[in-house]
């Protein structure tokens, strides 16, 4: 049997509230693990290690869903690595949120009148900091809410002391290896936030924009190309098309008139052009647009840039000082006048990228920037998943990392921000260029400054699995904890942060990876499986839920619906059975408590059991075996599944409901049922702690005295199994249920007591008559008795004397006219399904209505039958 980690204390007297608050419990629960350090990490400690990091919280953020689904997963796996005896660190902190950050910041400047430029860098940078002092990180204490057991003296920043020594030594050994460059690009262009941003916070959606046709040239040389853009044709400096188009051979190599300027510009045949799209020849423009610019440097092109960074036009002529949508539609309307345009399509939906931070639309655009040179580091990345070192949970999802990594571009670095890492080059007078490491002195005198940029969010965050530990500094928690156990994310940072931390992770640690294992899950949607947006009106604060049913519903209903990699449908009913469900193992245990159930003493040996302990403890074992693989699976929605089902279904539903009667009859057989009782729930509490924390503390520690189940032992599962118990009494369950099912159908409430005769002598059954005439409010036959009704079940007979209970004569009746209903609806499914004219013309889904109808009629006929049947004549 499965042993408590504490030692044997018998059950406290205090008894249990006759309900569960978890609003008066849960902060007070918490606050006690924290001060008792029970989630702390020791690196001196010889415990194995489990290490977890946070995916870093942006320092604006506060709790939504996709946090709280995220760490209760975490939270679990942390827990149980912890009751089995690990020294476990899940290490928090929280990201400094560039462009976020200093968005929030400006906008708080902008209602004092004043914009950061008013301040200077240095004071504005200031306020940021003091921004975060006063306001940031509120989601720390919504973390507490929900049950977060991280290592809080732990906690880091990135853009603390110690995380900015490990930027700025990183970036430094990437340039001084040659991986880190500064070369001019296209880039993902914020008019509004005047910064360049990255994919990741890139946001694509399908606008209604026009497609405009235009001619280029004149005579024989004319060519038509199409844009969405028409703004950039100012600064086309090509027309492309594919070196085997038949259409166009004759003027590769030509000049042909760019309209509205003064200058011509050249055919050019390049592969990347698709002669099946659109008239198959393309303008451009190679400093406003990443496709175009490759095309302009394998074919010599001049990239002339026509917009400033505000989009606003700075080509001479008419056009220069317009918005570039004005310059749209005034270019439109002056190639119009000339007879360039040969055909315009509005509204045209395409998609078009936004920046998600202010949702002005990107624009592409030829910049100096920061780079990194990432194909040594992704093909490193690669192999590490390859080779076995990393493996992505679950494995279908390592597709997809391949295609991101074997594909990957040199990563822009550079951010055109104040706050961030500011980037470690300064420029000299004479056009030096020094890079400078955390231990060395920044270049002085005169004509010396530093590049003005800051780094992207995410080359800080890409350390976060090694600089949180002390990295550059070779520190025993670096020693103890890196490489990280698991990173649990989402599927859709596979990409950006995980990418990134492999290479980061592989570059620094010398080959070592940050993580064993990516545990990769899906998003979290409503109900419907629709997207959560503020736009759809479907956005849920988890606060409000975990107000109003408490952080362990909330928990336990995430947890349930979580399956490796696939999006979580969550709805507030499915919280509201998750209530219902932290209600009843309380319920449970309470009654548990008020007739004796204990953990004092040793185990009762089987021989002393009844059937009923040994099976359940039989169950117990499976479950605690069952649970196990789910969790090393990262199967969460499946674990949770069992352990509800066993919990609800056959701890309190069948075990407790069967062993009433030998509690009060006394005796021995009570006092080893008691003790069973107590070791099941002991059990049962420590399986579900990492998912429902809070009740399961309440109840652990009320039950059995111990200190805490945070540090309990994790239960093993003993290898106990009886075969013949369980097959005993699922046969119990079967002629319980079936005499349920019977009962009901014959419309007898659930407390009316009925004779009955259980020939159930002479068999394993006969030991439970008691509990199952008791389960079933069957009485004792009598001298009247008289059988109306015989139900073979599982090998044995039920008689049932219903005289008295039921008008048989009514019943008969009523099942009659019930009866004649399903007949007739059956007749009329099947004419339809019979009409060869209706077949042709219904909808398909029609069809497939009538279909269902005919399945309930031929259910709901058979059901009727059975109950006919089953009464005795009138």
């Amino acid at each position: 049997m499965t042993e408590n980690s504490q030692q044997p204390q018998p059950a406290p007297t205090t008894e249990l509230p006759t309900q569960y608050a978890p609003a008066e419990v849960e902060g007070k629960l918490y606050e006690r693990w924290v001060e008792r350090g029970y989630f702390e990490a020791d690196a001196k400690s010889e415990k194995p290690p489990y290490t977890v990091v946070i995916p870093p919280p942006n320092v604006t953020g506060s709790l939504h869903l996709g946090h709280a689904f995220e760490h209760t997963l975490i939270d679990a796996l942390t827990r149980r690595k912890r009751m089995q005896g690990y020294e476990t660190l899940w290490q928090p902190g929280m990201d400094h949120a560039g462009i976020a950050t200093q968005n929030v910041v400006e906008r708080e400047l902008a209602k004092e009148g004043k914009s950061r430029h008013d301040l200077g860098r240095e004071a504005f940078v200031e306020r940021v900091w003091q921004w975060k002092a006063e306001s940031g990180g509120q989601i720390s204490g919504q973390m507490r809410r929900l049950g977060d057991a991280v290592a809080w003296s732990r906690e880091r920043f990135t853009m603390d002391e110690g995380l900015s020594q490990a930027v700025q030594t990183i970036f430094k050994r990437l340039y001084d290896d040659e991986l880190i460059y500064r070369a001019e690009r296209i880039i993902n262009w914020c008019p509004r936030c005047l910064t360049a941003i990255s994919d990741i916070e890139v946001e694509y959606q399908d606008d209604d924009g026009e497609l405009v046709s235009m001619k280029y040239g004149d005579g024989d040389d004319t060519i038509v190309v199409a844009t969405t853009r028409a703004e950039t044709m100012l600064g086309d400096t090509a027309v492309a098309v594919h070196p085997e188009d038949e259409r166009y051979k004759h003027l590769i190599g030509k000049q042909v008139k760019l309209p509205l300027t003064d200058r011509s510009i050249p055919v050019v045949a390049d592969e990347h052009v698709d002669p099946e799209f659109g008239t198959g020849a393309v303008k451009v423009t190679p400093a406003h647009d990443p496709n175009d610019f490759e095309i302009g440097q394998r074919h010599d092109l001049p990239a002339i840039a026509v917009m400033d960074e505000h989009a606003v036009i700075t080509a001479h002529g008419p056009f220069q000082g317009l918005d570039r949508l004005e310059a749209r539609s005034a270019i439109v309307a002056a190639l119009r006048a000339e007879g360039r345009i040969v055909a315009e399509k509005r509204p045209y939906v395409h998609s078009v990228g936004h920046c998600s931070r202010c949702k002005t639309t990107i624009e592409p655009r030829l910049s100096m920037q920061w780079w990194v040179k990432v194909g040594p580091l992704a093909k490193a990345a690669g192999d590490a998943v390859r080779d076995g070192k990393v493996k992505i949970h679950p494995q279908e999802m390592e597709k997809r990392y391949f295609d991101w990594v074997d594909n990957l571009h040199d990563w822009c670095i550079s951010r055109q921000l104040w706050w961030g890492h500011r980037i470690p080059v300064w420029y000299g007078p004479n056009g030096e260029v020094v890079c400078v490491g955390p231990d060395e002195e920044a270049p002085a005198g005169e004509g010396w400054t530093q590049d003005n940029d800051v780094l992207d969010t995410w080359f800080s965050s890409g350390l976060w699995p090694f600089s949180t530990l002390g990295w550059p500094e070779r520190t025993e928690s670096l020693a103890k904890f890196y490489p990280n156990s698991v990173l649990v994310t989402g599927y859709d940072i596979l990409f950006f942060w995980v990418a990134r931390m492999m290479m980061f992770g592989l570059y620094a640690m010398d080959g070592t990876p940050p993580f064993h294992t990516i545990a990769l899950h899906g998003m979290v949607r409503d109900q419907n499986g629709k997207k959560m947006s503020k736009s759809f009106g479907n956005v849920v604060n988890p606060l409000d839920w975990m107000d109003k049913y408490g952080s362990d519903a909330l928990r336990f209903t995430l947890a349930r619906g979580a399956n490796p990699g696939v999006d979580v449908p969550i709805g507030e009913d499915w919280v509201q059975g998750s209530r219902n469900f932290a209600n009843k193992i309380w319920n449970a245990t309470r009654f548990a408590l008020m007739h004796g159930a204990t953990v004092e003493g040793p185990l009762p040996d089987a021989s002393r059991m009844s059937s009923t302990d040994r099976w359940i403890l039989s169950r117990l074992n499976s479950v605690v075996a069952e649970v196990d693989a789910y969790y090393e699976d990262y199967q969460f929605a499946k674990l949770s599944d069992a352990l509800f089902h066993f919990a609800w279904d056959e701890v309190f539903d069948w075990y407790v409901e069967l062993s009433k009667t030998t509690f009060q009859a006394g005796g021995e057989a009570a006092e080893v049922s008691k003790r069973v009782l107590g070791e099941v729930l002991d059990v049962t509490l420590r399986l579900l702690h990492p998912v429902v924390p809070f009740v399961t503390e309440t109840l652990w520690t009320t039950l059995t005295g111990g200190e805490s189940v945070v540090i309990a032992e994790w239960p093993a599962d003993s290898g106990f199994r009886d075969a013949d118990a369980e097959r005993e009494i699922e046969t119990v369950q079967s002629v319980i249920t079936e005499v349920r099912r019977f009962r009901a159908d014959q419309g007898l409430q659930p407390g009316q007591r009925v004779p009955a005769r259980l020939t159930l002598a002479g068999s394993p059954l006969a030991a439970h008559e008691a509990a199952v005439r008791q389960l079933l409010r069957l009485q004792p036959e009598g001298d009247a008795f008289q059988a109306t009704a015989t139900l073979p079940v599982a090998g044995f007979e039920v008689a049932l004397d219903l005289s008295g209970v039921i008008d048989f004569a009514a019943e008969r009746k009523r099942l009659a006219k019930d009866l004649a209903a399903a007949e007739k609806e059956k007749a009329q499914a099947n004419a339809k399904l019979g009409n060869e004219a209706f077949l042709a013309k219904a909808p398909d889904n029609v069809v497939d209505k009538i279909r269902g109808r005919l399945t309930k009629a031929d259910e709901d006929i058979t059901r009727i039958q059975s109950q006919l049947e089953k009464l005795p004549q009138a």
